[in-house]
């Protein structure tokens, strides 16, 4: 079982630090409009966010009108980041793993996770706790890397380019081999895990859920012109896959 912090890591947590603190960033533009326009009403609701990372979802929910919202994470790093700069009396932050969901008391109205499910060995059982975690009518809203992007496994090089480096296309390698991936990505032995869309779908709604709405990671062709080296590789696949879902 792979429950790697990366993010505790030295040179990767102030590479990710340095890349979130850049305005024009992939987290900032592409998915937090998706996963927040995703969202449910959430006045009065409590909310579990699954993963929170430094905080900025959390923040962002309490300020949305939540009466509680609980932000889990295993990075020291980032929940020291989190207590630090994106408190609020209606936040509580703790260190608990995926695996350490039933620990959790009591039920919530919404719970989601911010690009975080890459990092599950077992889905299919993370489903099941959230959903038992979930009051009746309860929503859980997500985005994670999209299978066509963990599918990568560094063999190939994700784009076919021109001689002068622009993207013709993106690469597909071994999108049916589901499961751990370990690649270079900051540090070397990065590790996440691959699932093709069909497993997300069905694992999903074997836990009991209904799936209200999906969507793909987008930006603008403004954008893309403007800035090419980041988000020259949307126009061939997506980064992100988005769902809501209805317990």
């Amino acid at each position: 079982m792979s429950q790697q912090n990366i993010y505790d890591n030295d040179d990767f947590y102030s590479n990710f630090k340095e890349n979130r603190e850049d305005k024009i960033n992939f987290n900032d533009i592409i998915e937090a409009p998706i996963i927040t326009g995703m969202m449910p009403d959430l006045s009065g609701k409590k909310v579990l966010d699954i993963g929170c990372g430094m905080g900025q979802h959390a923040k962002q929910y309490a300020g949305m009108g939540a009466s509680s919202v609980l932000g889990i994470d295993i990075s020291d790093k980032m929940l020291a980041f989190a207590k630090e700069n994106n408190s609020a009396g209606n936040i509580t932050y703790r260190k608990l793993a995926f695996e350490q969901l039933e620990k959790l008391e009591g039920r919530f109205d919404v719970i989601t996770s911010s690009l975080a499910f890459d990092y599950v060995q077992d889905f299919a059982g993370l489903m099941k706790k959230i959903y038992d975690l979930l009051d009746r009518g309860g929503k859980l809203v997500y985005s994670m890397s999209h299978p066509i992007s963990t599918a990568y496994d560094g063999v190939y090089d994700r784009y076919t380019r021109t001689e002068s480096g622009e993207r013709l296309y993106a690469n597909l390698h071994n999108y049916n081999v589901e499961g751990l991936r370990r690649i270079k990505w900051v540090v070397d032995g990065y590790e996440l895990y691959h699932r093709k869309v069909s497993t997300l779908i069905n694992d999903m709604i074997k836990a009991g859920f209904v799936i209200e709405e999906c969507q793909e990671a987008e930006v603008s062709k403004e954008m893309i012109e403007k800035y090419p080296d980041k988000f020259g590789g949307i126009m061939h696949h997506p980064d992100f896959i988005f769902f809501r879902c209805r317990k």
